[in-house]
């Protein structure tokens, strides 16, 4: 059994390895700065370390629902980051038969993007791979852009740190 926090994106059902996910939490304020790459929402100040946001719904060419929005924070490679989702569902545990390959065409999804589906109780889960939600190029940026956040502070005090 593998289990996984499942999410959801407009009217479709996410869900990542439980494995990866750091924790979840509530909107907070987020920093949008100037020169970010366009995949990047902005960051944010959890627990005195800046996590720039990948907000998935953008990503995946969605519409936000603006209603229980929540952030997962993820690790991703050596470094953290948050994915924006417009809401949590649960954490679901599949059986190796509940996960199947994805079909080449998926609903406009880029294949790398998925591990698998799942199917549960009649839904269908798309299974996100998200050490390939980012090119080559946008981890390089990411990273670039993170270095020069720490290094100029990113406009964000101790005050606004919890």
């Amino acid at each position: 059994m593998r289990k996984f926090a499942v999410f959801t994106i407009a009217d479709e059902i996410f869900g990542i390895e439980i494995e990866r996910v750091v924790e979840i939490i509530r909107l907070q304020k987020i920093y949008s700065l100037p020169g970010l790459p366009d995949f990047l929402s902005g960051v944010m100040s959890v627990r005195g370390a800046v996590i720039p946001l990948v907000d998935l719904r953008r990503r995946f060419g969605k519409q936000p629902s603006g209603k229980k929005e929540r952030i997962i924070i993820v690790r991703f490679g050596q470094e953290k980051i948050g994915l924006f989702v417009d809401g949590m569902k649960e954490i679901m545990s599949l059986a190796p038969e509940e996960v199947t390959n994805p079909p080449s065409l998926f609903k406009g999804f880029k294949t790398e993007y998925l591990n698998g589906l799942g199917k549960k109780d009649g839904a269908i889960i798309i299974l996100l791979n998200i050490d390939n939600l980012l090119t080559s190029e946008e981890k390089i940026m990411l990273k670039e852009s993170m270095g020069s956040i720490e290094e100029n502070g990113a406009g964000i005090n101790k005050a606004d740190q919890r």
